[in-house]
């Protein structure tokens, strides 16, 4: 069975977002060499990503057009998107799952290969 990884940023206080409801910038003034090739090396690790419509608007818009090193394994592992309104997508390797999330999270954990990393 595939293991299930929930990879979120907090901060030791609590926080998963900026002061004005910004979602990253408070993580990558951080981030160093090290901590990059780690999140790098995380990314391609899994066997597929999976995340709520929410984030998943937030990263189709930058992951297919960034330059960034955390880009190819988010723009070539295929994506699972839970949503109950969205059922195309132009982010490559993305389907969308509409049904219960425990069920189907117990489905793709049945499924061969590596472990799926939850983006939350």
């Amino acid at each position: 069975m595939r293991k299930l990884i929930l990879k979120i940023h907090a901060s030791l206080d609590g926080y998963v977002r900026g002061r004005n409801g910004d979602v990253m910038d408070w993580v990558f003034k951080t981030y160093d060499d090290e901590l990059q090739q780690w999140e790098v090396a995380t990314l391609w690790a899994a066997g597929k990503h999976i995340m709520g419509r929410k984030l998943y608007e937030e990263m189709a818009a930058y992951w297919p057009n960034s330059t960034e090193p955390f880009a190819p394994p988010m723009n070539e592992i295929p994506k699972v998107v839970f949503s109950h309104t969205l059922s195309e997508s132009d982010w490559s390797g993305t389907r969308f799952a509409s049904g219960d999330p425990a069920e189907q999270i117990a489905r793709l954990k049945q499924e061969p290969g590596k472990p799926i990393l939850l983006h939350g």
